[in-house]
């Protein structure tokens, strides 16, 4: 899952999986971040495509020091799971 795409000039990390691309978009607004929207295609469902393009979006908010707001409830759920994995600041 490391072919997961920054892609700044739409707001968003894309990686391509079968069905189509999978996404997570976000608005930044100065520190903060707010990740709103994770889609992953139906056929790559499970695979964790998901968690590749989450992990991937909070470590560029990581390195970059901003603020998260997890709006996306796959985002928040990730971070739940997963408590402390990643130096990530979260509102």
């Amino acid at each position: 899952m490391s072919d997961v795409r920054y892609v700044p000039e739409r707001s968003r990390f894309e990686l391509d999986c079968p069905g189509g691309p999978a996404v997570l978009t976000y608005v930044r607004a100065g520190d903060r971040v707010v990740m709103d929207h994770t889609l992953v295609p139906p056929a790559s469902g499970g695979s964790g495509v998901g968690s590749a393009l989450v992990r991937a979006g909070l470590t560029w908010a990581a390195q970059h020091d901003l603020v998260v707001v997890p709006q996306c409830w796959f985002v928040r759920g990730w971070l739940d799971r997963h408590p402390g994995e990643l130096a990530v600041r979260v509102a």
